[in-house]
């Protein structure tokens, strides 16, 4: 910030004190009653010391303003004292002000930002220690009761290992996602690009996920019949899984006996928009923004029992956002939801 550099402060103290000093000069010749009064004198004298007064007052007062304010960016201040610039310093009170309410303000919004990050960080770690808490409690409760004595019954045996080892597949589900967020966002996971049929990719999904809609009564479909074929340039295996998560979480939050559509539609230049559309539950608006978030459940105890990681969405974001497409959601409560992304065509 560049501030312009003012003289009125040092300009008025001058002026003031060397109107003092010719008055008392005057004052003196008048009380000692001097025969001579030299008023070429008095003037050049009180000139000269207006001229002194005037230079010794400007740079104390930005010598000392510099001083103080260096001090105080040097304690409060995590930036280098360098960006305080001696050119930039001004006795003007009003500049310097503003300096200090904007250095303020930085400060309140990187406080801010912090205390969020922080937030956000605990409410992450509460979230994993709980997801991951949980199949482990329950592999160890089935793993201590078989050690007790049930591994003598068959039959008992064989189901609880069947249980445990369901919890160890979440286990190992869970931290599979975690990783694949991880190399997402340091970008270690490389997107292998090929030109594929967006339509016949939504049918393989279709199919893979077809038992699952069949318990619940859920109708998979297209919002029409669509000739031919629309090719897409992405990663054709990265695509499947965002296909997988979308469809298979409006399959969980749909109403029974629902319905679970995909359309496809241009958007805007070389683009189109892939629309999956459920008529359930749908998401509040509180909830809304943080659809994407790690671990974020708008409604924990349903998809809990549903045996999610809580990953699946902040998979899908992450996976769009390596394809460097955008991602959007709109939703209903109670009327159900629509996630849609753009592709490249």
């Amino acid at each position: 910030m560049k501030f312009k550099k003012t003289y009125k402060f040092a300009f008025y103290s001058s002026v003031i004190l060397s109107c003092l000093v010719c008055l008392i000069l005057i004052i003196a010749i008048i009380i000692f009653k001097s025969q001579e009064v030299n008023y070429w004198f008095i003037l050049l004298f009180t000139l000269s010391f207006f001229i002194i007064s005037f230079l010794l007052i400007q740079f104390r007062v930005e010598k000392f303003i510099y001083k103080r304010v260096q001090k105080i960016f040097k304690d409060v201040s995590i930036l280098d004292i360098g960006d305080l610039d001696k050119n930039t310093i001004t006795s003007n009170m009003e500049t310097l002000s503003k300096n200090v309410q904007l250095f303020a303000e930085n400060k309140r919004i990187e406080i801010e930002s912090l205390t969020e990050r922080e937030n956000y960080r605990r409410e992450f770690l509460g979230n994993i220690s709980h997801e991951l808490k949980t199949p482990l409690f329950t592999v160890q409760g089935y793993i201590l009761t078989l050690l007790e004595g049930a591994i003598n019954d068959k039959d008992i045996r064989l189901k609880y290992l069947e249980r445990a080892n369901n919890g160890v597949e979440r286990l190992n589900h869970i931290v599979k996602d975690l990783d694949l967020i991880s190399k997402l966002e340091t970008g270690d996971l490389d997107i292998h690009y090929t030109n594929f049929d967006i339509i016949e990719l939504i049918k393989e999904v279709f199919e893979s996920l077809e038992i699952s809609a069949k318990k619940r009564n859920i109708n998979l479909t297209f919002d029409k019949i669509y000739e031919g074929k629309i090719f897409v340039k992405a990663d054709k295996n990265r695509i499947q899984q965002v296909l997988l998560n979308l469809i298979a979480n409006a399959i969980y939050y749909s109403k029974n006996e629902g319905i679970t559509k995909l359309s496809i539609q241009p958007y805007q230049q070389n683009k189109v928009l892939v629309k999956v559309i459920d008529n359930g539950e749908g998401i509040s608006q509180e909830n809304l923004t943080r659809v994407f978030e790690r671990f974020f459940r708008a409604d924990k105890s349903r998809s809990r029992n549903q045996g999610g990681s809580g990953l699946g969405l902040s998979i899908v974001k992450h996976i769009i956002d390596a394809h460097n497409e955008a991602i959007f959601v709109k939703s209903d409560l109670g009327k159900g939801s629509t996630f849609s992304f753009t592709l490249q065509q």
